[in-house]
């Protein structure tokens, strides 16, 4: 019985701890700032992406991962993922920078779609997570658009 004790006590003191270690942590804003062609790899269309990641917080923000895709026509299309991305100052801001590739299969399907149905412009969509680490909740961004011709 003493023993529950002890270890119930020693959870709630665990995560109290926890929680004030970011107890005024605001969410960093992200903003697509370019999509760029890049020159094929392997013969694999491939893209830069460039975000721009704003840290509100007083603490630097290091991002440990990312995960990316783009989708048009509601197809994903590009997508990639990375791990070794730039600290983020604290009250300071950074341009992150991530290479996709294309994924053929949708691109080809894309391509019929377009060929049989014609439009005068096209949705997309960018979708990005932004790992800061345990602690903190992951950070999810959309950007949503129409591309006219």
């Amino acid at each position: 019985m003493r023993t529950r004790s002890l270890l119930l006590s020693g959870v709630a003191v665990w995560l109290s701890a926890c929680a004030t270690l970011q107890p005024d942590f605001e969410t960093p804003t992200v903003q697509v700032v370019s999509v760029a062609l890049l020159p094929p790899k392997n013969l694999a269309p491939r893209f830069e992406i460039t975000l721009r990641v704003m840290n509100p917080n007083r603490s630097a923000l290091s991002i440990k991962g990312a995960a990316y895709t783009i989708r048009i026509e509601d197809q994903e299309i590009v997508s990639g993922v990375a791990n070794d991305l730039p600290k983020i100052p604290g009250y300071g801001q950074e341009d992150v920078t991530l290479d996709a590739t294309l994924n053929w299969l949708e691109g080809l399907r894309l391509l019929e779609d377009l060929s049989r149905n014609p439009r005068d412009s096209i949705e997309y969509e960018l979708r990005a997570k932004l790992d800061v680490g345990a602690l903190i909740p992951a950070i999810r961004i959309s950007d949503k658009g129409t591309l006219s011709f």
